[in-house]
């Protein structure tokens, strides 16, 4: 079921309280409308797109942090195995964080949709004891606003759903010095478990990645500037298509782990510390 995104986003202030820029550093926005575009990068290439991108991106005013997510899918991991087959159209739900979380930390519940290459994003904060009691218990969220039901239709439609993976990464993010639409991130230290699927608990699991590698992220709301059109090009880097929670699964797989989803909920929730 695919929404109506909505242009001006500063308009809407639904969905509980509403934050005005992105993610941390610029505030946090509750409605995103955008194109990702994906690179991996080895730790040269970094260090060379970093000494170039200064002269036009200004670094997060939080510098690093630590982004935690719980990913939710059915007990045959539905959602991910359709985004893996590329369709026009696909979606996810997810519970983050930024750092551990306490029991009592704000964690936003996000929405995310993709059609024909544009992302929108959704997303409501809550604490993280109310998200994960309702999220688990399949109660309604005590917001009632446009995001929530979003949300909350979202789960009704896909039925069963529970924490599938946890997955964390330490992310350097930027923005434009005259372009503040214009992000730029580097994930680094992608990590996934299965087990202890808590954002309370540490961050650990299986890498996504090499050690010297990171994911860059290019996200935009319009066309990419011509003076980072030549840098990669220059240094070819070239595009990819890469999902972290997707990588994760086919991991899973390769490591033969043989537990359903259905198992692990057997005992009254998927493993959820």
């Amino acid at each position: 079921m695919f929404f109506r995104a909505f242009g001006n986003t500063k308009s809407l202030e639904e969905g509980g309280k509403f934050w005005k820029g992105d993610d941390k550093g610029m505030g946090h926005q509750d409605i995103f409308k955008r194109y990702e575009l994906k690179y991996l990068v080895t730790s040269e290439q970094k260090k060379l797109l970093l000494e170039a991108m200064d002269l036009y991106m200004r670094p997060d005013e939080y510098g690093r942090s630590t982004i935690c997510n719980l990913y939710f899918d059915t007990p045959d991991y539905l959602l991910v195995r359709r985004s893996l087959e590329k369709p026009v159209y696909k979606e996810k739900l997810r519970v983050r964080s930024y750092g551990r979380a306490t029991r009592e930390s704000r964690v936003f519940l996000e929405l995310k949709k993709k059609y024909k290459g544009v992302v929108y994003k959704r997303r409501i904060s809550a604490g993280e004891r109310e998200a994960m009691d309702c999220l688990l218990r399949g109660n309604a969220l005590p917001d009632k606003g446009q995001i929530a039901r979003e949300i909350d239709y979202f789960r009704s439609l896909y039925r069963n759903l529970g924490p599938a993976v946890y997955l964390s990464y330490e992310r350097e993010a930027f923005y434009g010095r005259l372009d503040r639409e214009l992000r730029i991130t580097f994930d680094r230290n992608i990590l996934w478990r299965e087990q202890e699927l808590s954002l309370c608990a540490e961050s650990y699991g299986m890498p996504v990645l090499e050690p010297e590698a990171a994911l860059m992220e290019i996200k935009l709301a319009d066309a990419m500037p011509l003076w980072l059109c030549r840098l990669l090009s220059e240094n070819a880097i070239f595009q990819t298509g890469f999902s972290k929670y997707g990588r994760a699964y086919e991991q899973m797989l390769e490591a033969g782990f043989g537990e359903t989803a259905a198992d692990k909920w057997s005992m009254g929730g998927r493993k959820y510390a």
